[in-house]
C-alpha cells in the first residue's frame, strides 16, 4: 500500500470513531507497525489534519473536518468506473451517456497518479451485442417519473402479445443483464405490477403526481415480495403448489425477467 493510500485509510478510520482510538488499533487495521502509525500521524498534523491525541492514549479527529468530496481511494475509482461501464451496456441512452460523463468529470478532478486507475482501467463489464431487447419508448422519461413521483400512461404488450392499457405509479426500476424492469402500482389490477421497458409501446407522462409518498410504496412492495418469498419456500419445503399471489407477483419472475408473470397476468 502507498503512503499516500495508507494516510487516507488512517483518516476515514479516524473519522469512524467518536472516541480516540490507539495507536496499535491503527496499525491492526492497516496492517503496519506501530511505529510507522507514529510516523503518519505526525505527517498528517503537519499537513494540516488536525488530530489530537498522543501516543499512550489514542487519536481523534476533530469534529468538522473533511475530505475533498472526490478523494477517492484507487478501490472507489476501480468501484465507480466497474459501475460506469455496467451502466454504459445495460442503461438506456441517456442514462449511459451520464455515466460516460461521470467517468469524465471524476478524472478531471483526480490527482494525475491515480487518474491512470479510471482512464486506463483493466476491469470490464460484459457486453451483450445483438442480444438486448430494444426499448420502444423514452426510458429516461420513466426514471424521471419515478424521481418526481409521477403518473405514466402506458400501453404494455404481455408475452404473448396481448396488449392493454394501464395507468401506473413507477416506484422503482430494477436492471438485468438484458432487460430493465419498472416496479409500479397499477390502478387498473389496483396492485405492485412489474412491467418490462422493452414491452411497452406506448408512453404518456403526466403532470399528476400520485397520491402517496414514493418511499412509502416502496417498503410496501418489498414487504409484500418478502411475504410472497417466504410463502413460495415454504411450498417448495412441503413440496405443495403455492396459491395464486394476491398482491404481486412471485419472486421468482424477478430472477427470470424474460418469463415475469407481471408481464403476462399484470
Amino acid at each position: 500500500m502507498q503512503r499516500a493510500e495508507r494516510l487516507l485509510d488512517m483518516i476515514q478510520s479516524l473519522r469512524r470513531r467518536r472516541r480516540p482510538v490507539t495507536a496499535e488499533t491503527l496499525a491492526s487495521e492497516l496492517d503496519v507497525s506501530v511505529r510507522t502509525v507514529y510516523r503518519d500521524i505526525g505527517a498528517l498534523v503537519r499537513q494540516g489534519v488536525p488530530v489530537r491525541g498522543e501516543a499512550g492514549i489514542g487519536y481523534v479527529l476533530d469534529a468538522g473536518f473533511d475530505l475533498p468530496p472526490l478523494m477517492l481511494s484507487p478501490d472507489e475509482i476501480e468501484a465507480v468506473l466497474v459501475g460506469m461501464r455496467w451502466l454504459s451496456e445495460r442503461a438506456d441512452p441517456v442514462l449511459a451517456r451520464a455515466a460516460e460523463d461521470v467517468v469524465s468529470k471524476v478524472a478531471a478532478v483526480l490527482p494525475p497518479h491515480l487518474r491512470p486507475i479510471l482512464l486506463d482501467g483493466a476491469l470490464f463489464a460484459a457486453s451483450y451485442p445483438g442480444d438486448v431487447p430494444t426499448d420502444q419508448v423514452d426510458v429516461a422519461a420513466v426514471r424521471a417519473a419515478i424521481r418526481n413521483g409521477r403518473k405514466l400512461s402506458i400501453e404494455y404488450s404481455d408475452e404473448s402479445g396481448h396488449a392493454t392499457q394501464r395507468m401506473i405509479w413507477p416506484i422503482g426500476m430494477t436492471f438485468y443483464e438484458r432487460v430493465r424492469i419498472v416496479i409500479a402500482w397499477c390502478e387498473l389490477r389496483q396492485a405492485f405490477r412489474h412491467f418490462r421497458t422493452d414491452r411497452m409501446t406506448g408512453l404518456v407522462a403526466l403532470e399528476e403526481r400520485y397520491p402517496a409518498r414514493r418511499a412509502d410504496l416502496f417498503r410496501r412492495w418489498q414487504k409484500e415480495e418478502e411475504r410472497t418469498r417466504e410463502e413460495w419456500e415454504r411450498c417448495k419445503r412441503e413440496g405443495v403448489s403455492p396459491a395464486q399471489p394476491r398482491m404481486t407477483t412471485p419472486s421468482s419472475s424477478l430472477a427470470r425477467p424474460e418469463a415475469t408473470s407481471a408481464s403476462a397476468a399484470g
